[in-house]
């Protein structure tokens, strides 16, 4: 497991920047661009953290979200949905619907998964691309507690410790795995927490 954290860390220590206001730009291989290599090494990593969960199906939410879930699903052999922030014509019948705000957009926007890939009694796992003030997977949980499932654990490539997302989510009581910590973005820098 070393191995993957440290190739993480790494590449957000080379290519991360510092944007202020608590943002991070890791466009080059997670936000934009996507490195495969990179996310096939996250979903090894989330699938042998979750592995003992009997996971169902993974939730996660457009559009950073989905590369990291994919390789998770993909290495551990279960359906991956992603909550939509449009409604295409396509879906139709009973949804989910949360609200949660975008930092990098200063707005809120919706998330909405169909009835239909979220039925009750299944055990979720919640897969995203950042852990910081917790809002997103806030409503991500709120989603699969509505769909009357039964989530199983978070896990997140990037935590911002800082912003204490991770205190908000663990009144649920589920694991939640993170690849790097981020413990300060003050003065332009970027400083990892300890492994």
């Amino acid at each position: 497991m070393p191995d993957i954290v440290t190739t993480f860390r790494e590449r957000v220590l080379a290519e991360g920047k510092n944007l202020g206001n608590g943002i991070l730009k890791i466009d080059s291989f997670l936000n934009h661009q996507l490195d495969p290599q990179l996310m096939m090494l996250a979903g090894e990593f989330f699938a042998q953290k979750f592995g003992e969960a009997r996971v169902d199906r993974i939730l996660s939410a457009e559009v950073s979200g989905i590369a990291p879930a994919m390789a998770t699903g993909f290495k551990m052999g279960v359906p991956v949905v992603y909550a939509r922030k449009t409604k295409p014509v396509t879906m139709f019948g009973p949804i989910f619907l949360e609200t949660a705000p975008s930092h990098t957009k200063g707005i809120e926007v919706n998330l909405m998964v169909a009835a239909e890939f979220m039925q009750a009694n299944q055990r979720i796992l919640i897969i995203d691309d950042f852990l910081a003030s917790g809002k997103t997977l806030l409503s991500l949980v709120r989603m699969v507690r509505e769909a009357e499932c039964e989530l199983v654990g978070i896990g997140c490539v990037v935590e911002k410790t800082f912003e204490e997302g991770r205190e908000k989510l663990s009144k649920y009581g589920v694991p939640i795995e993170t690849i790097v910590k981020i413990d300060s973005m003050e003065d332009g820098q970027i400083i990892l927490a300890d492994v």
